[in-house]
């Protein structure tokens, strides 16, 4: 498929935060807190699980990879917010906009099937204790992270393609502060029925099937839970299940808001602050969600920040041997 713009399309224009100077400095510094705290709260609890051995489970190989997930979507987004925030101009090139489509796409699919792994990974080991550990093997793990993984990339690079053979006209302001597929195809002059019924198809499947599979799994898991006599089981499986379901419920509410959103006339400012949080104020409250309410996770952090010193102890005589080696060599 080949581009066939009306005009050459250099960039896009994305939405302007504010013109006000001070509000600038305010929202760049709030942008940037979010993004270093997003960025070092899920790089905590991917090196805690890599660190401590009992965390080499299933959930915690699938929490590592929506860690991972939610890293790459922020630096996908927030950098280049701050940037715009600060150029009189906020533009995006026409290559760097599919290059976001396309990363955004896979990042936001693929953490849709975490999120459903993850789902039944609770499912087996509530409902089927026994052979959870027959059943949640490393293999079927690793396949199942590679394969959501691949169905997203794939899904995203065929939309991607999609816009590619868009016609734009002169209208190139988008109305959102990145480019997002559907505010893209909005701006096309060209016929956009396939788009539209490709993207809607997407994220109807893509979308549906992980969220059936956690709707599934916790009906499964509640009256697994309700048949148990013990008090204490029962808060022990609803407690393992939190953390989860919290994820879940911010992650699909503020996904269902941002296309409700969007579907309302003369909405684009609510469009704009649903996608933030879908976006931004998501991958970091994941890390405060896991990292707060999980008694495991607290207790690898722990062991971890204990490690710091006595890293930066080592890291702090590797230095000074590599800066002293050069003057002995001389001699």
């Amino acid at each position: 498929m080949q581009p066939r713009n009306q005009i050459n399309v250099s960039e896009f224009l994305l939405m302007r935060l504010t013109e006000d100077p001070e509000l600038k400095t305010i929202f760049f510094n709030l942008f940037l807190a979010m993004y270093l705290v997003t960025v070092m709260g899920n790089l905590l609890i991917v090196l805690a699980v890599i660190s401590d051995s009992h965390l080499h489970t299933p959930m915690y190989f699938f929490l590592s990879n929506l860690s991972f997930t939610d890293i790459s979507l922020s630096t996908t987004m927030i950098p280049k917010i701050l940037v715009n925030i600060q150029a009189q101009n906020p533009s995006i090139t026409y290559t760097g906009c599919l290059t976001q489509i396309c990363c955004v796409l896979i990042l936001v699919c693929w953490e849709s099937f975490l999120l459903g792994a993850m789902a039944y990974d609770r499912y087996v080991a509530i409902c089927h204790p026994l052979r959870y550990t027959i059943i949640m093997n490393p293999h079927l793990c690793v396949m199942m992270v590679l394969l959501s993984l691949f169905i997203s990339a794939a899904n995203a690079l065929l939309h991607t393609l999609m816009v590619l053979r868009l016609s734009f006209c002169k209208d190139l302001e988008i109305s959102l502060f990145f480019c997002e597929v559907v505010e893209v195809i909005k701006l096309a002059c060209s016929d956009t029925f396939i788009n539209n019924i490709l993207l809607y198809f997407a994220i109807s499947v893509l979308g549906g099937i992980p969220l059936s599979g956690i709707i599934f799994s916790y009906t499964q898991i509640v009256s697994s839970v309700l048949r148990k006599s013990s008090v204490g089981g029962k808060y022990k499986a609803f407690s393992t299940c939190g953390s989860h379901l919290s994820v879940v419920s911010l992650f699909y509410g503020t996904g269902f808001g941002v296309y409700i959103c969007s579907a309302i006339p003369d909405s684009s400012r609510k469009t704009s602050v649903a996608s933030l949080m879908y976006t931004v104020i998501t991958p970091m409250m994941n890390s405060f969600i896991y990292s707060l309410r999980n008694r495991d996770m607290k207790g690898a952090l722990r062991k971890l920040m204990g490690r710091v010193p006595s890293l930066l102890r080592l890291c702090h005589f590797l230095a000074l041997q590599c800066m002293t080696k050069p003057f002995h060599s001389l001699r």
